[in-house]
C-alpha cells in the first residue's frame, strides 16, 4: 500500500539581474520592473488550482517545508514575500516546524532586506556565494564581490533565523587546489549552519557548453574534493548527502524531503511537483515555463501531467534515496511506491555482489565504493 509521505511546497521565481553562463535552471534577465504583485497573485492562483485539482483542501497533510528558489528570490520585496506566505498559510496549514527557505543573492540591496525577510516568515536563507575570489566570480558571470559575501554571512547570524546556508562551488575555470580550498576554508570561517558545497558541471543549454571554459583536471578535482572533504569533518560538519554538509541538527529538511522520495507541490513559472495518493497513483506535474505565458490570465498554470509508472518507481526512488548517506529502510520503499521488495531483489543482489551497498535486516546502506560509482548502482535498477 502508498501511504502519502510529508508534503512540502516549491515556490520558483524565474528573475535574475543577469543570466550566469553555468546556469541552467530556468531563469530569466530582469528587463524592467519586475511585475511583482502580478507574480504573487498569479502563484496563489496557481496553489488555488493544485488544491482544487488533487484534493487537497480536506486534506489534514499539513506543509513540511517551503523553498522559494529561483532565478534570484531575493529580488522580491519583502512585503510581497509577506503576502505570499500569509496566502500560503491560509491555504494549507503549516506545521509547528515548519522550515522556510529563501535563496538569495549576497548583493548590498538584497542582504539589507535579510531581516524583514525573516519577519516575513522566512526561518532559513541561502546565500548565493559561489567564490570569494573576484576573478572566479567575475568568470561566472556573478554581480557581487568577496566583501558582500562576507557582510552577507554575518548578518545572517546576526537576524535570528533558524538557519543559513553558504553555496559554494569548485572545479571553477582556472581554479587551482589552492583557489579551492582557500574558498572552502573562508566560508568555514563564517560558521554556516550549513554548507552546500559542490563541483560545477556544464550543462547543456548554457553560455559554458558552448563556449567551454578550461577546468580542472580530475587528478585536481579528487584532490580538491579529498582534502575539502577533511577540512569540513575537521571543524565540525557531517556530510549527508553527495553535496550536503551541515553541523548536527541542521540538515536541509525540504532537500530531505526530495531525497527520501516525499511529496511536493511546485508552483511558480516552470516549477516541478510530485504528488502520492492513497489510491496508489504517483503524478508529477511542471508548470508554464515563460513568466509570459504563466502571467496570461487566459492559460492554464499546468504544462504537463504525468503518472509515475509501476516500472519507473524503483528508479525513481533510489535516484533520490541514494543521494543520502544515511541508511535507507526497506520499509520506506514499499510505503512510498506501493511496490513488494521482491520487484528489487535481482538490481539489490548485483549491487552486494558489486560492493555498492550493505544491507541489514531492515536498512540498505550506499558504501564508500557506491558512492564513488553511484551512476552504476542507479543503473541497476533501470534494468528491472
Amino acid at each position: 500500500m502508498l501511504v502519502p509521505p510529508p508534503l512540502s511546497l516549491y515556490i520558483h521565481i524565474p528573475w535574475c539581474v543577469q543570466k550566469c553562463p553555468y546556469c541552467d535552471f530556468n531563469s530569466h534577465a530582469q528587463k524592467g520592473d519586475i511585475p511583482q504583485q502580478a507574480y504573487i497573485t498569479a502563484l496563489l492562483e496557481d496553489l488555488d488550482t493544485d488544491i482544487r485539482q488533487y484534493g487537497l483542501a480536506s486534506d489534514s497533510r499539513a506543509l513540511h517545508s517551503i523553498f522559494i528558489g529561483g532565478g534570484t528570490p531575493s529580488l522580491i520585496a519583502p512585503e510581497y514575500i509577506k503576502q505570499l506566505l500569509d496566502g500560503v498559510r491560509e491555504r494549507i496549514p503549516f506545521r509547528d516546524d515548519i522550515e522556510i527557505t529563501m535563496e538569495a543573492n549576497p548583493g548590498t540591496i538584497e542582504a539589507a532586506r535579510f531581516e524583514q525577510y525573516r519577519l516575513a516568515g522566512v526561518t532559513r536563507i541561502s546565500i548565493g556565494v559561489q567564490s570569494f575570489q573576484q576573478t572566479k566570480l567575475e568568470r561566472l558571470g556573478r554581480i557581487h564581490g568577496e566583501s558582500e559575501a562576507v557582510n552577507a554571512a554575518k548578518l545572517a547570524h546576526e537576524i535570528g533565523l533558524n538557519s543559513f546556508n553558504l553555496d559554494l562551488m569548485h572545479g571553477l575555470p582556472g581554479q587551482s587546489i589552492d583557489d579551492a580550498l582557500s574558498d572552502l576554508k573562508q566560508a568555514i570561517e563564517l560558521a554556516p549552519p550549513h554548507l552546500s558545497w559542490y563541483q560545477l558541471t556544464i550543462e547543456p543549454n548554457t553560455l559554458f557548453y558552448s563556449k567551454p571554459p578550461t577546468l580542472p583536471d580530475d587528478d585536481d578535482l579528487w584532490d580538491i574534493f579529498d582534502q575539502g572533504h577533511q577540512m569540513l569533518v575537521d571543524a565540525g560538519y557531517q556530510q549527508y548527502e553527495i553535496s550536503g554538509y551541515s553541523k548536527p541538527d541542521f540538515q536541509c529538511q525540504h532537500n530531505l524531503n526530495y531525497w527520501r522520495f516525499g511529496d511536493y507541490l511546485g508552483i511558480g513559472c516552470g516549477a516541478h511537483g510530485k504528488l502520492s495518493f492513497a489510491d496508489g497513483r504517483i503524478v508529477r506535474t511542471t508548470k508554464v515555463k515563460h513568466p509570459r505565458g504563466y502571467l496570461n490570465m487566459l492559460k492554464p498554470y499546468l504544462d504537463s501531467e504525468t503518472d509515475v509508472d509501476m516500472k519507473d518507481r524503483p528508479f525513481e526512488f533510489f535516484i533520490n534515496r541514494f543521494r543520502l548517506l544515511e541508511p535507507c529502510p526497506k520499509v520506506q520503499f514499499t510505503l512510498r511506491t506501493g511496490l513488494n521488495l521482491d520487484i528489487i531483489q535481482e538490481p539489490i543482489k548485483r549491487c552486494l555482489e558489486q560492493g555498492y551497498i550493505e544491507e541489514t535486516e531492515e536498512h540498505w546502506l550506499v558504501t564508500e565504493k557506491g558512492k564513488l560509482f553511484l551512476n552504476d548502482v542507479l543503473e541497476q535498477f533501470e534494468l528491472i
